[in-house]
């Protein structure tokens, strides 16, 4: 392994050209030279990359390697110098280890059940209906992303939360914003104020009249408003980004591979596995870092106490050792187990509504449009940049015909 040690350097910025939904060449090639790099830092640390399947899924399981924020100090495509990282917010648990991570996300565990999570299909068939018969009266033309892909979610983690419906572009907007990776330091930093600002309001108005929705459940425990502000926000954030994203995402990828789109429209009874495929497939979220807390032996290598790893969903999701023909979409493919939603402690907590969204939304935008097509090049649909917490398109112009 020693011999073969690969070394990446800088951090991809683009995907290649016509191939929008294949992880950047760079991180192809570190994974087709070993499941674990090297990977300088900007400001000089020398990190790790993982792009391995099995090498991404033992980290993720490895209490050994934290989350904890404040020993996050070493950007991927920034230097920014001796700048200290303080702990996570209260309640934004993503970002803890245990025992503060589990004190956020066991009062959660109960009412992201697959069985609540199924409870709620038929709402989700409702919304989309609904935004399917505006894009059909307004049509023959549409762009997916404010049209389908970003309302959906956004109804729905809204109204699970307790989110009024008046507010929803508010927080939308904002969201962009602070995941979108295309925004200024203060641009990011004012919207990600604003949305504090406004989920303390919530809190508040919750705690003095509750509803029926997550929100003001969380409010009869003993967990501080500042607790339920943060956890709020990841609910907001993680509820609605990477879902809209697989959608609109998910759509182009389909659109582009018409042979598994008509499999789709042709078996209902693929949606299931057309689902945890484009999930594979396309890793929105394309991966994360780890620092570990004491030496550990990684692959043959070993990772020294208090060094970054960068862990690469979107390689991992195509390694040819668990996928065969990993970079093909293949909507009946047999070898579920991806990583999409992460593994251990962490992984997503609303996976199972992501799930109920894709598997309603996405047959009945295709079935509902069956001539349905890209209204532009594929080459011009515009893509958000790499430095994105979430990949997906920026807009996605679809036409059909009347």
């Amino acid at each position: 392994m020693t011999e073969s040690l690969h070394t990446v350097t800088p951090m991809p910025a683009a995907r290649q050209p016509g191939c929008p939904f294949d992880p950047p060449k760079e991180l192809t090639e570190a994974r087709e030279h070993g499941p674990i790099s090297r990977f300088p830092f900007p400001d000089g640390h020398q990190g790790w990359l993982v792009t391995g399947f099995e090498l991404v899924r033992a980290v993720l399981a490895d209490p050994r390697f934290s989350s904890r924020r404040e020993l996050m100090r070493h950007h991927p495509t920034v230097d920014y110098g001796d700048i200290e990282v303080p702990p996570a917010p209260p309640g934004e648990f993503l970002l803890m280890d245990e025992p503060r991570h589990g004190r956020y996300r066991k009062p959660l565990i109960g009412k992201f059940t697959v069985r609540r999570m199924r409870l709620l299909t038929e709402r989700v068939e409702q919304v989309t209906a609904e935004h399917l018969d505006a894009m059909e009266k307004a049509g023959p033309a549409a762009d997916l992303v404010t049209a389908f892909a970003k309302p959906i979610p956004a109804i729905v983690i809204c109204e699970l939360l307790g989110v009024p419906y008046a507010d929803r572009g508010r927080f939308q907007e904002n969201i962009d914003k602070f995941l979108g990776g295309e925004v200024s330091d203060e641009e990011l930093y004012a919207a990600y104020t604003a949305t504090q600002t406004y989920l303390a309001e919530l809190v508040a108005a919750k705690r003095a009249n509750p509803t029926d929705d997550v929100l003001s459940d969380l409010t009869d425990s003993d967990l501080t408003d500042e607790e339920l502000q943060g956890m709020a926000l990841i609910l907001l954030s993680a509820g609605f980004d990477t879902t809209a994203n697989m959608l609109a995402l998910g759509t182009f990828a389909l659109l582009r591979n018409p042979d598994q789109l008509a499999a789709l429209r042709a078996d209902p009874t693929l949606t299931d596995q057309a689902v945890e495929e484009l999930l594979r497939y396309l890793s929105v979220a394309k991966g994360f870092q780890r620092v570990a807390l004491e030496d550990v032996e990684l692959g043959g290598q070993t990772i020294e106490a208090g060094t970054t790893v960068l862990l690469s969903y979107n390689t991992a999701n195509r390694d040819p050792e668990r996928f065969p023909d990993p970079h093909a979409l293949n909507l009946r493919r047999q070898n579920g187990g991806h990583l999409a939603f992460g593994h251990g402690i962490h992984q997503c907590l609303g996976q199972q509504l992501a799930r109920v969204e894709l598997r309603a939304a996405l047959p009945a935008l295709v079935n509902r449009f069956p001539t349905l097509r890209l209204a532009v090049p594929a080459d011009e649909v515009a893509l958000r940049p790499e430095t994105a917490d979430i990949y997906g398109v920026k807009s996605l112009p679809v036409t059909w015909d009347a």
